[in-house]
């Protein structure tokens, strides 16, 4: 995939967005390869988290490709909000946790694509924020919707609506980003974390991941319903036995995934 590097580091993969002389920009063809990215990563057993990240250190992802966009007609735009949508909930929907590795700049665009991975680590001298307001538009590809989930309808509105950059120690003060690296660290911070996540049941990671997303803005019945649904793959599981039989044997467990 011409604009992403692939690294499998044990059962981390990680993903580079491989555009570092243009900030790592938000292009067709890169949403394209992501989404077969969490395609192909739902699928690989041996593949237990994700981490995404951007080239270089000035930029995760400094938003959309305005220059692709040159020319295009307001229908193209239409078509392409639709597909844009389409593909940022193939990523948030991948059964492994995807991390975001946020090295640079992440606004607009590369905000959103944070914004839709379970996890996200941070450098210190990072910035992220919501800044279409600042270019006659409003966020596209899912920020309006996400934002005020994660951190509040108020704090989204001030973000959003100021269109203004948000360093590393605000962003985890509200509940943007879930840890600051070490300054240049994000990557190697961000994979820890996910052989943190990788060390435990893969089934159990994935039905957890699943049970939280559907069940969170749900009338509580209906969200313990959906935890009961997602409680069954892991019951079924031979990895639950080998839980059980690890803990009672004083002994590290050796996940199947089955």
């Amino acid at each position: 995939m011409a604009n992403l590097i692939q690294e499998d580091r044990g059962s981390v993969r990680v993903l580079t967005i491989d555009g570092e002389a243009q900030m790592n920009v938000l292009s067709r063809a890169l949403v394209a390869d992501l989404v077969q990215q969490a395609r192909q990563a739902a699928v690989e057993a041996s593949v237990r988290a994700v981490v995404l990240t951007g080239a270089g250190r000035r930029a995760f992802c400094a938003g959309a490709n305005l220059k692709e966009r040159r020319g295009w007609t307001e229908d193209d735009v239409r078509r392409w909000l639709v597909e844009l949508h389409a593909a940022m909930r193939e990523i948030e929907r991948c059964p492994k946790p995807w991390i975001a590795a946020i090295n640079g700049l992440a606004l607009g665009g590369g905000c959103e694509l944070a914004l839709v991975c379970d996890l996200r680590v941070m450098d210190p001298a990072a910035r992220i924020g919501l800044t279409e307001t600042k270019v006659g538009v409003i966020p596209g590809g899912g920020g309006t919707v996400r934002l005020p989930r994660l951190v509040g309808m108020g704090r989204a509105k001030d973000l959003i609506l100021t269109a203004r950059r948000v360093e590393a120690q605000e962003a985890l003060q509200i509940g943007l980003v879930n840890r600051i690296s070490a300054a240049g660290d994000s990557v190697s911070a961000a994979v820890a974390l996910a052989h943190e996540i990788a060390a435990n049941a893969p089934i159990a990671v994935s039905a957890a991941k699943a049970s939280v997303e559907e069940g969170w803005d749900l009338p509580i019945d209906a969200a313990l319903e959906r935890e009961r649904h997602h409680y069954e793959k892991p019951l079924l599981s031979e990895d639950r036995l080998e839980g059980l039989n690890a803990f009672a044997e004083k002994r590290p467990p050796r996940w199947r995934g089955k």
